[in-house]
C-alpha cells in the first residue's frame, strides 16, 4: 500500500502519536482499588470536564467527516436539533439524573432493578450491549474507512483491518489501566486535537477563496435555485426531514433523553460528579459547548460548496470532486483531504480523525464493561460469599477486551457487508442505537410515570420497540407493502412511533409491588 503522506505528514501523526504514549502514561492513575473507582472516577469528576467528556464521547468520526458533508449538501438546519436537546437535557437533569444518584447507581439500568426485578435491569442492558456493539463497530468501521484512505491510499480489507485494528489498540490502552478517570483525561486530550485540526481546515479553506467575507455570506444566502444554506429553522412538516421543527421538537428530544438518559455510554459521565446537580450541570454544559462545534463542522461544509460549486465566488474556477475513490464511495469533504490539503495539515486533520475515533471508542469499551461486570457479572459472582472489590477492576478489564475484541469484528465485518449487500449500512449502524433507544425510552417512561409493567413487559417492550422501528425501514416496509406509506419516515418519526409502541406494550401489564423510584 503506497502513501500519499509526505514526510511533514508522517512528522505530524509521529508527534501525535508521542502524545498519546505521553498522555497515556501521565493519565494513569496510581491506584484504582474499587469498581467505583474504576467505573465512576471515584465519583469526583467536576461539572466542566464531565461537559467536554459527553460532548467528546458523542462527536465521533462520524461528526468528523458527515458535519461537512451535511453543510456541503444541505444547510445549518442540524444545529437546530440543539432546540431538542436543550428539551431533552431538561427533562434528564430534573427527572432522571437525581433519581439515579438517589439509588447510588453505577449503571443507568439498576433503577430498573429497583422497580422491576433483576431480569428487567438485565434485559435493559443487554439491548445496550448489542445495540452499542453494531454502533461502535460501525463508527470504528467509518474512521477506518478514512484513515485508510488517506494513510495507505487503499480501502482494501488490509488497509481498513488495520486501521481498525489501531484505533481499538489506542483506545483500549488508554482505558486498561485507569478506567473512567483515564477516559475523561483523554477525552480532554483528543478534543482538543479534533477541535483543533477542524480549525485549521476551516481556516485554510477561507484563504482559499478569492472573494470578499460579504460577498460569501450574500452567496451562501442566495445559492442556486433559491435555496438558503444559511437557514437554521426548517418550519416544514415533511416527515421525511430529520431536521424540521416538528421533527427536532418530537424525536430529536426523545433521541437526546434516550442517549443521555439511558444510554450508559453518556450517562456514566454524569454519574461520575460529586452530587447530582453536578452531573446536571454537566449535561447543560455540553449541550451549550456543542453548537459552536457542530457550527465549525457544518461552516466547513458550506465553504466547500463555494469551492467546489460557486464559480463566481471562486474567480470563476471552481474545483472538481469525485464521489469515487477505488471504488469506495467518498463524500466531498474526504475528497478534499486527499487531493487539495497542503502536506502537515493533511496529518493534522488525519490525527484528528484518529482524535474522534479513540475518544468514542475508548468511552464505549468502559460503558460496556461497566454494564457486563455491574449488571451481569457481580450479580451472579456474589450469590456465595461477597468478594473483595478489586476482583471487579480486574474483571473490568477483562470486560474491556471482550467489548473490544466484539467492536473490531463488527468493524471488520462492515467492511464485508457493505460489499454484499444493497443495504445503505453506514447509515443504518450510524443510527442502530434508534432501534435499542425505542424500547428503552418505553421502559423507563413506564418505569418513572407509572405502577404498572413486570420484568416480561420490559422484554417485550424492548423487542417491541426495535421491532417497530426495523418495520419502518424502507426495505422492510416495502416487503410488507407499507413502503409507499411509512418507508420514507426520517429517523425522529421512527423514533417516536417506535417509543409509542414500546410504552403501550410495556403499561400492558399491571404493576409488580416494588417501591417508587
Amino acid at each position: 500500500m503506497n502513501s500519499p503522506f509526505a514526510p511533514l505528514d508522517w512528522m505530524v501523526l509521529g508527534l501525535y502519536t508521542l502524545l498519546l504514549f505521553a498522555g497515556g502514561w501521565l493519565f494513569r492513575p496510581r491506584r484504582s482499588q474499587t469498581a467505583r473507582d474504576y467505573f465512576l472516577a471515584g465519583g469526583r469528576v467536576p461539572s466542566w470536564l464531565a461537559a467536554i467528556s459527553v460532548l467528546s464521547a458523542t462527536q465521533s468520526a462520524a461528526t468528523f467527516i458527515g458535519g461537512p458533508d451535511y453543510g456541503y449538501r444541505h444547510d445549518y438546519t442540524y444545529l437546530a436539533g440543539n432546540i431538542g436537546g436543550l428539551i431533552g437535557a431538561v427533562f434528564v437533569a430534573r427527572l432522571m439524573i437525581p433519581r439515579y444518584y438517589a439509588i447510588g447507581a453505577t449503571t443507568v439500568y439498576e433503577l430498573l432493578e429497583r422497580r422491576f426485578d433483576a431480569r428487567a435491569m438485565r434485559w435493559a442492558g443487554g439491548m445496550f450491549l448489542i445495540g452499542r456493539v453494531f454502533a461502535g463497530g460501525a463508527r470504528v468501521y467509518l474512521a477506518a474507512i478514512a484513515l485508510s484512505m488517506v494513510i495507505f491510499a487503499s480501502v482494501d480489507a488490509g488497509g481498513i483491518v488495520l486501521s481498525a485494528g489501531l484505533i481499538m489498540i489506542a483506545a483500549f490502552l488508554f482505558t486498561f489501566a485507569g478506567g473512567l478517570r483515564s477516559v475523561l483525561l483523554n477525552d480532554l486530550m483528543q478534543f482538543a486535537i479534533y477541535l483543533g485540526a477542524a480549525l485549521a481546515v476551516l481556516a485554510w479553506l477561507w484563504t482559499t477563496i478569492p472573494a470578499p467575507a460579504a460577498a460569501i455570506v450574500a452567496g451562501l444566502h442566495h445559492a442556486p435555485g433559491g435555496v438558503d444554506k444559511l437557514r437554521v429553522i426548517d418550519l416544514s412538516f415533511d416527515l421525511t426531514k430529520p431536521f424540521s421543527l416538528p421533527a427536532t421538537v418530537v424525536g430529536l428530544s426523545l433521541l437526546f433523553i434516550a442517549s443521555t438518559g439511558t444510554d450508559q455510554d453518556v450517562t456514566q459521565r454524569l454519574l461520575a460528579s460529586p452530587d447530582a446537580r453536578t452531573g446536571a450541570r454537566g449535561l447543560i454544559l455540553s449541550l451549550v459547548a456543542s453548537v459552536p462545534v457542530v457550527w465549525i463542522f457544518i461552516t466547513i461544509g458550506l465553504l466547500l460548496h463555494v469551492v467546489y460549486q460557486r464559480p463566481e465566488l471562486m474567480g470563476g474556477r471552481t474545483l472538481e470532486a469525485a464521489s469515487e475513490f477505488k471504488g469506495q464511495s467518498i463524500n466531498v469533504f474526504m475528497h478534499y483531504i486527499l487531493t487539495q490539503l497542503p502536506a502537515g495539515l493533511r496529518g493534522l486533520v488525519t490525527c484528528g480523525v484518529f482524535a474522534a475515533a479513540i475518544a468514542t471508542t475508548n468511552s464505549a469499551l468502559n460503558a460496556m464493561s461497566s454494564v457486563m461486570v455491574q449488571d451481569f457479572y457481580r450479580p451472579w459472582r456474589e450469590r456465595g460469599a461477597p468478594l473483595a472489590d478489586r476482583h471487579f477492576v480486574i474483571a473490568g478489564r477483562w470486560g474491556m477486551a471482550i467489548a473490544g475484541l466484539a467492536m473490531f469484528a463488527m468493524a471488520v465485518a462492515s467492511f464485508y457487508w457493505q460489499r454484499s449487500s444493497d443495504m445503505p449500512l453506514l447509515e443504518f449502524a450510524l443510527q442502530v442505537m434508534v432501534f435499542a433507544y425505542a424500547g428503552l425510552l418505553g421502559v423507563y417512561f413506564t418505569a418513572l410515570f407509572s405502577a404498572r409493567g413486570s420484568s416480561g413487559s420490559v422484554a417485550a417492550a424492548l423487542i417491541g420497540g426495535f421491532a417497530a422501528v426495523l418495520a419502518l425501514q424502507p426495505y422492510v416496509a416495502g416487503l410488507l407493502g407499507l413502503g409507499a406509506v411509512v418507508g420514507k419516515l426520517a429517523f425522529p418519526w421512527q423514533l417516536a412511533i417506535g417509543t409509542i409502541v414500546s410504552t403501550l406494550i410495556c403499561l400492558a401489564v399491571p404493576g409488580q409491588a416494588k417501591p417508587a423510584v
